[in-house]
């Protein structure tokens, strides 16, 4: 049985060590920056609230959402929602993280491939999330490797999910640093602020396409397996 397999912690061990290590790197970054004052003494929102209408986004509202680091932007409302962290703290890491949730609203509006890719295959990644695994292991019971191999081509939807997400949160990112720039948000050094901020949410984005990617890569050793046995 694959939940007594030495290999599966082989595979996953590096994962789960290199995404503590990226969410203490954001949580460490956005402690420190939270309490940085901006110089304008802008919020989150008032900050999303001008890149958006510099934007030709004024159709685009900008909503509180509770919690911590909740911050998104939902393209099917066409709303940006900033957390209580965030929404009327007039930080530096409140302005970055607001200028990249910002940038999401902007790719939207620009109609940005890859955001449009990713948005179109949800429905089939949600489906392959939800019973990628259950067929999996179903062939592995049934000793069916086809079975096996459709539950590995399931899961790995949600490997190519991640994947697709780095360019549009890189893209986001850029976005956010350049508009807070060019618009006079923040100064030099502010501006140093916010990208390690920002930068380092990026790391999280690597760790989980690292962790999903190698998940999959022990599913397919574990079916690959099972088709040498059967020879």
């Amino acid at each position: 049985m694959m939940y007594f397999d030495p290999m599966y912690f082989v595979f996953m061990i590096p994962g789960l060590l290199f995404m503590l290590w990226a969410q203490n790197k954001v949580k460490g970054n956005y402690a420190k920056f939270s309490k940085v004052r901006n110089e304008q003494g802008m919020t989150g929102a008032q900050a999303a609230r001008l890149i958006l209408d510099r934007n030709g986004l004024q159709n685009v509202p900008v909503e509180p959402i509770a919690g911590d680091l909740t911050d998104h932007y939902d393209p099917r409302h066409r709303v940006l929602r900033l957390s209580q962290g965030v929404y009327g703290v007039p930080s530096v890491a409140a302005i970055g993280i607001a200028a990249h949730e910002a940038g999401h609203a902007l790719q939207h509006g620009q109609s940005y491939a890859p955001l449009q890719v990713r948005s179109a295959i949800v429905p089939v990644v949600n489906i392959g999330s939800n019973f990628g695994f259950l067929v999996l292991f179903a062939g592995i019971l049934l000793a069916n490797t086809t079975v096996a191999w459709a539950g590995v081509g399931l899961f790995g939807l949600a490997t190519a999910f991640a994947l697709l997400t780095l360019p549009v949160e890189f893209d986001a990112t850029r976005r956010a640093k350049q508009s807070l720039a060019t618009m006079g948000i923040v100064d030099v050094q502010e501006g140093k602020g916010v990208a390690k901020v920002l930068d380092a949410a990026a790391w999280t984005y690597i760790a989980g396409f690292a962790a999903s990617l190698l998940t999959l890569l022990y599913y397919v050793s574990l079916v690959s397996g099972m088709g040498r046995r059967s020879d």
